[in-house]
């Protein structure tokens, strides 16, 4: 409390001197809030800790895991924590249908199929048959091969031709990892797809910190930052944002009713 008292009275002393010194208090409080001093620096050892700890891998995705890391650009797959994490979000909400954008090797895509039931179907989309034919053997291995449609073609197409064929509101989970200047076409996509109280994950919402540097001005990184504005300020969503490999967003939808401005 007497923290508090002091940083009242600093404030209003702020306040007295204009707006520019405000904002500097703002900055300040965030820094102590909700900055170092609450964040866990995750190097080696404790990553090891926690895969060793927290992760219960299954011997099919941990060799489709072993067999990505020989594949060109094996950075694009997520850590088996966070294929952890969309497995228990899938059982979570009961899934038995989910959207997957981007599907790389198709590691997520196993673990997201994993916790299906047996009629259950995760709508994979990718372009790469290269790429997705190194997980077929280990969807098959897992026995979760009959729940992956597996479509190869742009994944706005995908999406598109799910909402002609009328499957708005069908989907209980979506995850969106594909090109990042499509970000908020499939954003707005996977909305009208997944029903109320349905969840939309989108990995890379951190991008390796650079979405927090004002001078990266790239066009992946400006797609990123604008979706992150944007769902903040969505009130068809309740959201929050994990710090979990490179920043996973959850976006639960709401129903049309209850959306709203603001939190």
């Amino acid at each position: 409390m007497v923290e508090m008292d002091a940083m009242r009275t600093r404030l209003t002393g702020l306040l007295g001197a204009g707006l520019g010194r405000a904002d500097e208090l703002r900055q300040d409080v965030t820094a102590r809030w909700f900055g170092d001093s609450r964040a866990t620096p995750i190097g080696p050892r404790l990553a090891r800790y926690i895969a060793e700890t927290w992760v219960d891998e299954p011997a099919a995705a941990r060799g489709l895991r072993e067999a990505t890391a020989s594949v060109a650009d094996s950075g694009m797959q997520i850590g088996p924590d966070q294929g952890q994490l969309l497995h228990w979000l899938a059982a979570l909400v009961g899934a038995t249908r989910t959207i997957e954008v981007g599907v790389f090797t198709g590691y997520s895509t196993l673990w997201t199929a994993l916790a299906l039931p047996a009629d259950g179907v995760v709508v994979a989309c990718d372009v790469s048959e290269e790429w997705t034919s190194v997980g077929r053997p280990f969807w098959a291995e897992a026995g979760v091969e009959e729940r992956i449609d597996l479509r190869l073609a742009p994944g706005e197409e995908t999406l598109t031709g799910l909402l002609d064929d009328g499957r708005s509101g069908t989907f209980d989970l979506a995850f969106i990892d594909a090109d990042k200047s499509n970000y908020d076409r499939y954003y707005e996509l996977c909305l009208q797809l997944v029903r109320p109280g349905g969840v939309i994950a989108i990995d890379n919402v951190l991008w390796g910190g650079a979405v927090a540097d004002e001078r990266r001005r790239d066009a992946d990184t400006s797609a990123i930052r604008a979706l992150n504005a944007k769902i903040g300020a969505d009130g068809r969503v309740e959201r929050c944002l994990v710090p979990i490999g490179d920043g996973l967003t959850l976006a639960r939808v709401r129903p049309p009713s209850s959306s709203s401005n603001g939190r």
